[in-house]
């Protein structure tokens, strides 16, 4: 979602602004803008549209500063323009850039309407500027009015913030949305999000939630919610500044498509010894915490709900675990009951998903013990809330469209399967031939990419469709709902998914040659049943698509295509399988000509609700 940049040095910060936006591209956005002190007064420059329009401005009519604030908006309150574009200015005093949402802006906006300030945009963000700048009048320098306006604010914010009147001087809060500082020699920065800033620092400090950070050029000091001074670690990252870069790929999303081997490599290692499942690797009480686990809880959105329907699957057929899953909006808001000894999953690509925060929240309200957390962020907010978190290795996903974040979740879940049903009804037979199938995934998906010449050319058939269909049985259900949700986030094709057998109660009267229907056909306990639902599209001219296990025979039918997948065990093929409907979906949307990386009305982290 937005993207936050700011520094303050002794050199010009307008360079190391732009670059930050620019790695912070991935998050989705609409607008761009940037303000710095300059001398006296607040210079800002704002683009609707594409980082390289503000770069553009920039250079048409050069700026400079010291001390500095950037912001890439994905609008929520106002639609994408000039004027709801961040940095928001009051009166040339202050200016500000805010991730998040204010509840309470149109009571505070009433308020500052009285005291005669006028608005330029319809953003919720401009009530924080004005308050600002508003509190400045009776308040001891800008550090102290921000820690008045903040009292006043209800909702989720991250916060930077410039001043002339204490020129030297950059703000950073933070409440419910992420924030980071960057420690340079002799400078600092602050981002939504590390990458932002690895060309200039790999030394990070995580804000936490009601922290107020003062930044000179020469001193940091960190406020806490009750206003006591505290100390945070200063953390090494392990990414590189070319990590984000996207090689020799077209696209980020094919480049993470094709990490998918690695990524799982990743993702395992360090979790065996002589290939039997480490729990202390989870964490030291880890064990503890798993022995008291009576049922099973996930929580997740989107992509990531999707890996925990297929875990659904597992911890009740592999472990006999008792488990749920809900989508983290929705168990908010539905009063939900939590038996004694549940276990709440997270899973979260980021760990910044608002509702999936949100949920767990509620989920501790409703007296769960423990909770795991599923992420690819370490420092994320989800992984500091839980008691333990499992980390997924996948390394930066730029793609706003999730791939290997997805198989690297599913992984990962599986291992936890392994740990849970150790306890429950998991032979030691099946967890060994279980554990040998996860590590030979990743030759199972270089083989599968070796099908990319094929999807590629089957995309073609795409290219004019409006509606697609997507069916699955067992585990491959929620693979065919990812399938669809990728082609449709991407190449704006409308697609559904069905469990194969619901086709008859409904879907079965939109079935004509011009919609195409994706198979999903692993050799399974339920193949004879998916070839007769199969049967059924086949019958009444629908244009079927088939991704089969190669060991399969395929049936002759004019109207079937078939695409053999490299034979997988039962287990975890649907890891494998949804390889060809990623590929398939990047294909289709290049074909389109649609932004891959970046689709319309879309952000990677969602980090309001």
């Amino acid at each position: 979602m937005c993207g936050i940049v700011g520094g303050i040095a002794e050199r010009n910060v307008v360079p190391v602004l732009l670059e930050g936006l620019r790695r912070l591209e991935y998050r989705g956005y609409d607008s761009a803008g940037l303000a710095v002190i300059d001398g006296k007064n607040i210079r800002r420059k704002r683009e609707v549209g594409k980082v390289q329009g503000l770069d553009d401005l920039i250079k048409a009519d050069p700026m400079s500063g010291s001390i500095g604030i950037a912001h890439t908006r994905w609008a929520t309150h106002g639609k994408p323009s000039t004027t709801n574009a961040h940095p928001h200015v009051s009166r040339n005093r202050v200016a500000v850039v805010h991730n998040g949402i204010i509840e309470n802006h149109e009571d505070l906006r009433n308020a500052q309407k009285q005291l005669g300030y006028e608005f330029t945009s319809e953003t919720d963000t401009e009530v924080i500027v004005h308050e600002i700048d508003h509190a400045l009048e009776t308040a001891d320098g800008l550090l102290n009015a921000v820690k008045q306006t903040v009292k006043k604010l209800e909702g989720a914010y991250a916060l930077g913030i410039i001043s002339t009147a204490n020129p030297n001087l950059l703000i950073a809060c933070r409440k419910g949305s992420p924030l980071v500082i960057g420690v340079g020699i002799g400078e600092y920065f602050i981002a939504s999000d590390v990458a932002a800033l690895l060309p200039v620092t790999q030394r990070f400090i995580f804000l936490e939630d009601g922290d107020i950070a003062a930044l000179q050029i020469d001193q940091l000091v960190i406020y806490d919610a009750e206003d006591n001074i505290v100390q945070r670690p200063i953390k090494e990252s392990q990414l590189k500044a070319d990590a984000v870069d996207k090689g020799n790929f077209r696209h980020y999303m094919l480049k993470e498509i094709y990490e998918q081997p690695f990524a799982i490599s990743q993702t395992l290692e360090g979790h065996f010894i002589n290939h039997r499942l480490q729990e202390n690797s989870f964490g030291h009480n880890a064990g503890e915490i798993f022995d008291q686990v009576k049922s099973v809880q996930i929580l997740a959105c989107g992509t990531s709900y999707h890996a925990g329907l297929v875990a659904r699957y597992w911890f009740e057929r592999l472990a006999r675990v008792p488990c749920d899953i809900e989508v983290a909006s929705e168990f908010r808001y539905r009063h939900p009951v939590l038996a004694p000894g549940t276990l709440v999953i997270t899973i979260s690509q980021s760990g910044e998903t608002a509702d999936t925060l949100a949920a767990l929240q509620e989920a501790k309200k409703q007296g769960a013990k423990y909770a795991v957390a599923i992420c690819n962020v370490p420092e994320s907010s989800l992984v500091r809330e839980s008691d333990l978190a499992l980390m997924t290795r996948a390394g930066p996903e730029i793609g706003v469209a999730s791939t290997k974040a997805f198989t690297t979740q599913l992984a990962t879940l599986m291992m936890l399967v392994i740990a849970i049903g150790r306890r429950f009804h998991l032979p030691n037979a099946l967890e060994e031939k279980i554990t040998s199938e996860l590590f030979a995934l990743p030759g199972k998906i270089e083989k599968v990419l070796e099908l990319d010449g094929q999807v590629s050319e089957l995309a073609e058939q795409f290219a004019e469709k409006e509606h697609a269909l997507f069916l699955g049985r067992g585990t491959h259900y929620p693979i065919a709902m990812e399938g669809a949700l990728k082609l449709k986030e991407i190449s704006y094709i409308h697609a559904e998914a069905y469990p194969a057998g619901e086709l008859k109660h409904g879907p079965l009267a939109l079935i004509d040659a011009d919609m195409p229907v994706i198979t999903v056909a692993p050799n399974n306990s339920l193949l004879e049943k998916l070839k007769s639902n199969m049967q059924e599209v086949s019958a009444r001219g629908g244009q079927l698509i088939v991704f089969m296990d190669e060991t399969l025979v395929p049936a002759q039918d004019g109207n079937v295509q078939y695409i053999k997948v490299p034979q997988i065990e039962n287990e975890v093929a649907p890891i494998v399988f949804t390889i060809p409907l990623q590929l398939l979906a990047y294909h289709v949307a290049v074909l389109k000509g649609t932004d891959v990386d970046q689709p319309r009305n879309l952000a990677k982290s969602v980090t309001v609700e």
